[in-house]
């Protein structure tokens, strides 16, 4: 898998000359977040959709 760093780099060198530093601050952010995500996928720590849906019900009823 690629490293944050090197994900951040190519992301931060397909933005426009004129981004603030917001946006590059978002990009970033977001791609940490993808790459978090992948590897929750791989070491199989995620739950399905109907499964989170049942535990949003679950704690609604509480």
């Amino acid at each position: 898998m690629q490293s944050l760093k090197q994900a951040s780099i190519e992301v931060i060198n397909t933005l426009p000359e004129s981004c603030s530093l917001e946006e590059i601050m978002y990009e970033i952010n977001l791609t940490a977040q993808v790459l978090e995500g992948l590897s929750d996928e791989e070491k199989n720590k995620t739950i399905s959709t109907a499964e989170l849906l049942q535990l949003i019900e679950k704690s609604q009823r509480k």
